[in-house]
């Protein structure tokens, strides 16, 4: 089979790996429109069930990216002057750049080509192939070439982010809350490397404005970030964009979804797919795991169209529970003032339910009760996850 990958993120790359896995004689060329080494963002996260399937999907690409990886395993929130810290699951991080890089490597050493700063441009005819894989983002140029029957719609979020660096290595994944006179401003840290970590700041509409953000350049709002969030960086700064020549941006959250995914023979493959809120930190593990759904689809369904549409139906099953935790996750943070008061404790323990379908409707002092008794009594473990849709859904009618 001849297949051409538009765009070089992990879920083109990763695909072309195991598609070349599956049979050496696939003839697969990966089109990437950055120069080699150029990419945005910093680092990316994922847990210990990811590296799971890559073991199982290439042992190589697994055990390179384990070893590039940092761990942690403590979650820490500074709420004001208070702190509380919360030992949970191992998670890992990553440089994007440096993910990407090892992915490269690896396709090729299996034959693939990886063809940098090889834009395919809007009115170009996609490459000649039997498979065509849209791996080019959320603004996906091969999407957006049959949007209507795609069907594609995207939803903003309300609250501003942008995303930063910083030489402050975090061995916690951290978050900080800051209380300025326009309102609540946090941020999400998590190490990537033994020389940077990501730093992801969020704010109300209100407290961006308030504040100035909407209007000063970029070195400005680095600066003023820097003061709010001085005790957390411990006197180290803030980066914006890595790597690019443009500067970090600040953004509203691009929640986009599709209809259908595949259109002939292009095929829809991470972000240019669906996206899901950054709060769950679910981003490249859902690609990867595009990735290796579809190889299994090709795999298992020698006829294409059959292929893809099993490919999609699994996907977009699996990603129900993903897509309506990341949606409570971003709505949790719009709503932050109703749980900014608590003690940091129970800020910290509504922090992690905040996927719960139920936390919008319920005052959080009986959520956080609630919650931790059916953390000890089984019964009421199962109480709760019943009353969760059916109180939500009866709410939700009322306010309507």
């Amino acid at each position: 089979m001849k297949i051409a990958c538009v765009g070089g993120g992990p879920a083109g790359l990763y695909f072309s790996i195991l598609m070349k896995r599956q049979d050496p004689d696939h003839d697969i060329t990966v089109h990437e429109r950055n120069p080699a080494g150029s990419t945005y963002g910093w680092g990316v996260t994922y847990w210990g069930s990811l590296l799971d399937k890559l073991q199982a999907g290439d042992p190589e690409s697994a055990r390179v990216v384990k070893e590039s990886s940092v761990r942690w395993s403590d979650g820490v929130a500074h709420i004001g002057d208070r702190t509380t810290t919360h030992h949970g699951d191992e998670g890992y991080g990553i440089g994007r750049r440096q993910l990407l890089d090892l992915l490269a490597e690896r396709a090729r050493s299996l034959g693939v080509h990886v063809e940098f700063e090889h834009e395919i441009a809007d009115g170009d005819p996609l490459p000649d192939a039997d498979l065509v894989v849209a791996g080019d983002g959320v603004h996906s140029g091969v999407r957006e070439r049959h949007a209507g029957h795609f069907g594609t719609e995207v939803a903003l979020g309300r609250n501003k982010y942008i995303w930063l660096g910083t030489t402050k290595v975090f061995d916690a994944f951290t978050f900080a809350f800051v209380e300025t006179p326009h309102g609540w401003i946090w941020c999400y840290a998590y190490g990537f490397s033994g020389e940077h970590s990501t730093c992801v700041v969020e704010c109300s509409p209100q407290t961006w404005t308030g504040l100035g953000l909407d209007r000063a350049d970029e070195a400005t709002g680095l600066a003023l970030l820097e003061g709010l969030f001085v005790k957390l960086l411990d006197g180290h700064g803030l980066i914006g964009r890595a790597n690019t020549g443009g500067g970090a941006q600040w953004l509203n959250f691009r929640t986009l979804t599709n209809r259908t995914w595949s259109h002939g023979n292009v095929v829809l493959l991470g972000d240019a797919a669906h996206t899901t809120h950054y709060s769950i930190g679910a981003g490249t593990t859902l690609a990867l795991e595009d990735a290796i759904a579809l190889a299994d689809a090709l795999y298992a369904q020698p006829q294409l169209a059959p292929a893809l549409a099993a490919y999609e139906k699994e996907r977009k099953a699996d990603l129900l529970a993903v897509q309506s935790a990341a949606r409570h996750s971003a709505q949790w943070y719009e709503d932050l003032p109703r749980y900014i008061g608590l003690p940091p404790d129970r800020m910290f323990a509504l922090l992690g339910q905040r996927h719960s379908p139920l936390l919008p409707y319920v005052p959080p002092q009986l959520y956080y009760r609630i919650d931790r008794a059916a953390g000890q009594l089984e019964t009421l473990r199962r109480l709760k996850r019943w009353l969760g849709p059916k109180v939500a859904r009866t709410l939700h009618a009322k306010r309507g």
